[in-house]
């Protein structure tokens, strides 16, 4: 899939104004720090053009994300004392490497991969207990409908067989996925064999209660941003239902960042020769990774992004899609949970050499990235900050209140 450098986010300026922006952050457990360098990046750029309290919350119409992703969606969009951000971006890589370690605490021992498989064979790998207090003080009482913008976090319910999407749109008519900001984190970030499935209930207006039994949205969609545009065109639909006829010819056009945690496709971790001889424990460790989980979280966000481009490019739209993402970790940056001090810091070069790298879109044959004449990712950073601001400022000047 080929793209132009003089037309990625290249948009006229008739459409500004019109525009649904969507941001979208995939799962991966500790990775989740090189997201949050991109976003930090990002955010720093529209400060330098709106003024140091910009926050990526302002300019998104809705931001999804999955377990990792998820949590970090909370914290760009749950409210402080003030009604604004909890976390700005600059802050989000201090929170990783200061917690991690504790969410995930290592084992120095000589037999720690023998303890790892016992413990994945009798429980889950960490008690969850840590991160569940955290989050817990962290967000308080804030509920799903309280974020600051539209938020889609995918779950997946264990007891029904089937995925449950917290997403501000659909608690307007459906007040029981109105659950606490905390159950939703915790629920998203628990990632089979890693952390163990959480369980809560909510109550609607006339005080029916709603149970959940909940894992890791990666199950669902490792990469949330396809779940995110549906929620956005239901959205759209309703609107056209309510305030039809609608004037404007440019609709519901989105323009989209997604933003992955790093794989090591290209690393070639497993092979069917090797794979063929694994039973239950070969699947669920081996070496330092999850096989399992690796196959169907890499699955779910690759399936995605092939979707999505395949998508945008029949539509026209390609231009408006921007996927940074890095599939050539290896080793142990390539983890979800190896929280050391060493590998964390390696994970946050792994997000600002990712900054530097050209702008890559998916083969769609191979499935692999591919540089595809944009620049840097900076630079389509940039380009993308511009937009964004613009677009804020246009509306302000189209609202009633403008």
């Amino acid at each position: 899939m080929e793209r132009t450098s003089s037309h990625l986010f290249q948009i006229q300026s008739e459409k500004y104004g019109e525009l649904r922006t969507v941001l979208s952050i995939d799962g991966g457990g500790i990775r989740g720090i090189i997201p949050s360098i991109i976003l930090n990046f990002l955010e720093a750029q529209l400060q330098k053009l709106d003024g140091e309290d910009a926050r990526i919350a302002d300019y998104f119409d809705v931001i999804a994300g999955t377990s990792t992703g998820g949590l970090v969606t909370a914290m760009l969009t749950a409210p402080n004392e003030k009604n604004r951000p909890l976390f700005a971006a600059k802050d989000i890589k201090a929170f990783y490497l200061d917690h991690c370690p504790k969410i995930f605490p290592q084992k120095r021992r000589p037999f720690a991969n023998a303890t790892k498989v016992i413990r994945a064979l009798s429980g889950p790998m960490y008690d969850g207990k840590y991160l569940h207090c955290l989050v817990k003080e962290m967000l308080g009482n804030t509920r799903l409908n309280q974020t600051l913008t539209n938020v889609v976090v995918p779950t997946f319910d264990i007891k029904r067989l089937q995925p449950t999407i917290f997403s501000t749109y659909e608690v307007k008519k459906n007040p029981s996925l109105n659950a606490l900001l905390s159950d939703i984190c915790i629920a998203t970030s628990a990632a089979p064999t890693y952390l163990p499935p959480h369980g809560f209930e909510t109550e609607d207006s006339s005080g029916k209660a709603r149970q959940f039994n909940l894992v890791d949205g990666g199950v669902v969609a490792n990469n949330p941003t396809l779940v995110a545009i549906g929620e956005v065109a239901k959205e759209i639909n309703r609107e056209r239902s309510d305030f039809f006829p609608i004037k404007s010819t440019n609709h519901g056009k989105f323009l989209v960042l997604s933003l992955g945690t790093g794989s090591a496709k290209k690393d070639e971790k497993y092979n069917a020769k090797e794979a063929a001889k694994w039973g239950v424990l070969g699947w669920l460790t081996n070496s330092a990774s999850t096989p399992l989980v690796d196959v169907f979280t890499e699955a779910s966000g690759d399936i995605m992004d092939l979707h999505i481009s395949t998508i945008f490019q029949v539509l026209h739209f390609e231009n408006n899609y921007l996927r940074i993402q890095d599939d050539t970790l290896s080793g142990q940056v390539s983890s979800v949970d190896i929280a050391t001090k060493e590998n964390l810091e390696d994970l946050v070069k792994v997000g600002e050499r990712l900054l530097k790298k050209p702008v890559s879109s998916v083969n769609l044959e191979t499935g692999l990235y591919e540089p595809s004449n944009q620049g840097t990712n900076e630079e389509a950073l940039i380009r993308l900050a511009k937009i964004l601001s613009r677009e804020k400022h246009l509306r302000g000047l189209r609202s009633p209140q403008g």
